[in-house]
């Protein structure tokens, strides 16, 4: 299935670089661009796009108002933030007003289109500072009173649980793939069948389900120190 991709960027030679690129992948297809917000808005009614790619600042109104009032359209696209600045605020802010993916602009090409066809499928990407950052506030909440008992989670092979350990550590496709010296193919099929085990969309809820379970403490808090992880962008493989 092609995926229809609008981009909004306040700079042209910006737009038009994510233009080029993007249309070198044979199933997305760009459908416009803007610098824009309020075109923006516009141009989703009228072009139906399935993905938007944009960046917080644009002209007439700013990127996060334009993702809040996408969100509310009859037909809503997904929405893959492509910004500059990873700040707290920035992050909270984007999440909040309902994006699907959030990446640096120093964010590589495949990233990038990763992102999209993960948007395009309704799941979460977030860029791997962020995502490691997300986890180290995720560790130091309380902990539960109580693991939550789940018997899916006896399903998974000790390859698999190892996997989703690492993942929920905050670790990208790559560096697991690097770490356990298999393909990231191979990781990526070890997270479709954690995730078709474990009844989970995404890597956030992956997260989540770990350490609500008890998943994580037998080894995952001391290899997560020995790697010093800041916090995936659960991420989206």
């Amino acid at each position: 299935m092609t995926i229809r991709v609008l981009i909004c960027d306040l700079v042209p030679v910006i737009a038009d670089g994510l233009k080029t690129l993007l249309e070198a992948v044979p199933d997305i297809d760009v459908v416009g661009t803007t610098p824009n917000g309020m075109e923006a808005i516009i141009l989703v009614r009228t072009l139906q796009p399935d993905v938007v790619v944009t960046d917080l600042q644009l002209e007439a109104i700013p990127g996060l108002e334009v993702i809040r009032r996408l969100g509310s359209e009859e037909n809503p696209p997904q929405v893959v933030v492509f910004t500059a600045s990873d700040a707290d605020q920035v992050v909270s802010d984007v999440l909040h007003a309902g994006a699907s993916c959030l990446l640096g602009k120093d964010a590589s090409a495949q990233e990038l289109v990763t992102a999209i066809h993960a948007a395009a499928a309704g799941q979460t990407m977030l860029a791997p500072s962020i995502a490691r950052r997300l986890v180290t506030w995720f560790r130091e909440q309380p902990l539960p009173q109580e693991v939550v008992k789940f018997t899916e989670m006896t399903e998974l092979t000790p390859r698999e649980r190892e996997v989703t350990k690492m993942v929920a550590q905050g670790m990208s496709t790559d560096e697991v793939a690097r770490e356990l010296i298999i393909g990231e193919a191979t990781v990526r099929t070890h997270l479709y069948r954690v995730r078709t085990k474990l009844g989970v969309r995404d890597r956030a809820e992956l997260v989540s389900l770990a350490y609500r379970t008890g998943l994580i403490h037998s080894a995952g808090r001391a290899h997560g120190n020995e790697r010093e992880f800041a916090a995936s962008r659960p991420r989206a493989s």
